[in-house]
């Protein structure tokens, strides 16, 4: 498949976002950049949460990282199940009763300031990363796919990742989230359609019956899903627990998740999209990690070699891919592009939303500022758009350089140690009445994260042949909670 019809598809693909853009980004307002004037349709924001939340992690990693965790990616997924219930249960009756524009305004109203930026800093720090690696994923392979083969000019990283920022900056920067609602729906619907006719296509090309391909992928090395060996990361106690708490905190305590949730209609139809999302989440993964395992049988019945580095590890990020692109045909490649796409503006354009958001109510309180005439608000609000995306653009950039693992991996750890203090602020503030002292919170925020990485070190050198994996969360949680109580008073809080 040539470089040029590739670039043609995205630039049709692009052409479909800023038709959508058009048409919801007239007369928007503040009231619909920040809640969507309170009107998206709970299916819409369902649908279009599973784009945010498997993104090109998902789509490239998960199926790649089959050869070396099987299908024990799916403990982690099920705990969300019992993750999103909690969402629905506890957190959105909390924030809906409270009319919340960024849910971070809760921990002002129950510790102070001081909490709420440190809850802001938070959130800021770990969207800003985890969607820089989600970003550098898609980026990267449409990178070596695409701009490293024309052969009439030479593309650098830097540059493709600039335009690839620059056209989301064009459909994300007028409506905001009334424009992502359905942005992110389109998108959702090619991300799905991508792992679906991949797996169609690898059926196709082998001439396998719907029947053969089950057996196979039941009688694969690669479908095993439930360990047991507690020293190992992929103990199945370690993944659902962490599974829950990812997804309370990277869902219910994020405000880039939770703020299309909170553009809903009503409470009742909030909780609707979580319930619905979250089942659908869990059979999205089975079919990403099916094909995961479908690749590999391709693989070794056709006889292909797997892409490996200098040191001959296989590169997981890049088996679909190659697979994809080169040897599946130009139906499996066009497929294959079009989900990337997806995954790719998925990725990360909400993201620059929600944090343009998170600073301009929570860091810089211009929400609070009456006496700014609206026209100068709104230049604020654009002004810190466009600065996140150049950091966006910078931290990519960084991981080009440094990033030496599959990136689902990356993307977990940095969860684990930016969303922990997040989970022990909320947890602590809604199931215990003790006051704590503002000034004290920041420190024990920042405190929490560094324990948690020397326990991390110590672990396994107390307890032999222990791997510590998706439990950091947990741990930095309870850390962060427990710092809490240590440092509470007896004084009792109304809320």
């Amino acid at each position: 498949m040539s470089a040029s019809f590739i670039l043609i598809c995205i630039a049709l693909y692009f052409g479909g976002l800023l038709l959508i853009a058009y048409i919801t980004g007239r007369k928007s307002d503040a009231n619909s950049y920040f809640i969507g004037n309170k009107a998206s349709p709970w299916y819409a924001v369902a649908f279009g949460m599973l784009g945010d939340s498997l993104s090109g992690v998902t789509y490239i990693s998960v199926p790649g990282n089959v050869v070396h965790t099987q299908f024990s990616y799916l403990q982690l997924v099920l705990g969300y199940l019992v993750g999103y219930a909690i969402i629905a249960k506890v957190l959105l009756p909390l924030y809906y009763k409270m009319n919340l524009l960024s849910i971070y305004t809760y921990l002002e109203n129950r510790f102070g300031r001081n909490t709420q930026k440190t809850g802001a800093f938070f959130f800021i720090l770990s969207r800003t990363l985890g969607a820089a690696g989600r970003l550098y994923l898609a980026a990267g392979v449409i990178q070596f796919f695409v701009f490293d083969r024309l052969e009439s000019i030479h593309i650098p990283f830097a540059v493709s990742v600039s335009v690839i920022i620059a056209l989301m900056l064009l459909y994300t920067y007028k409506g905001g989230i009334k424009t992502l609602v359905w942005t992110d729906t389109f998108q959702s619907f090619f991300l799905l359609m991508g792992v679906v006719l991949s797996i169609a296509a690898i059926i196709s090309s082998t001439n396998w019956s719907l029947a053969a391909t089950v057996s196979k992928l039941v009688q694969s090395p690669h479908t095993k899903i439930f360990f047991f060996n507690w020293h190992e990361s992929s103990f199945f106690f370690k993944q659902f627990l962490g599974g829950v708490f990812i997804a309370v905190t990277m869902t219910g305590l994020d405000q880039n998740m939770m703020q299309k949730n909170l553009s809903c209609r009503s409470l009742q139809e909030a909780q609707k999209n979580i319930y619905w999302f979250s089942i659908v989440v869990v059979v999205v993964n089975f079919f990403f990690l099916a094909l995961g395992a479908l690749l590999f049988l391709y693989q070794q019945e056709k006889n292909i070699a797997l892409p490996v580095n200098e040191a001959g590890k296989i590169i997981t990020d890049r088996v679909f891919p190659n697979l994809a692109l080169n040897h599946l045909g130009i139906f499996a490649g066009l497929v294959f592009i079009i989900g990337l796409t997806a995954a790719t503006f998925s990725s990360a354009d909400s993201v620059l939303t929600t944090l343009t958001t998170s600073m301009y109510v929570d860091m810089l309180e211009l929400d609070k500022k009456t006496t700014l005439p609206e026209t100068q608000k709104t230049r604020y609000r654009h002004i810190i758009h466009i600065s996140f995306a150049v950091l966006l653009w910078l931290c990519i950039i960084v991981f080009n350089q440094i990033n030496n693992q599959a990136i689902i991996d990356t993307i977990l750890l940095i969860a684990g140690y930016t969303y922990g203090p997040l989970l022990g602020l909320f947890s602590f503030g809604i199931f215990l009445k003790k006051q704590v002292p503002d000034g004290a919170i920041p420190f024990i925020c920042v405190a929490s994260p560094l324990l948690t990485y020397a326990l991390s070190l110590a672990l396994p050198k107390v307890i032999e042949g222990y791997q510590t994996g998706n439990e950091i969360i947990l741990l930095n949680g309870f850390i962060t909670f427990a710092g809490l109580y240590l440092a509470g008073s007896k004084k009792q809080t109304s809320l």
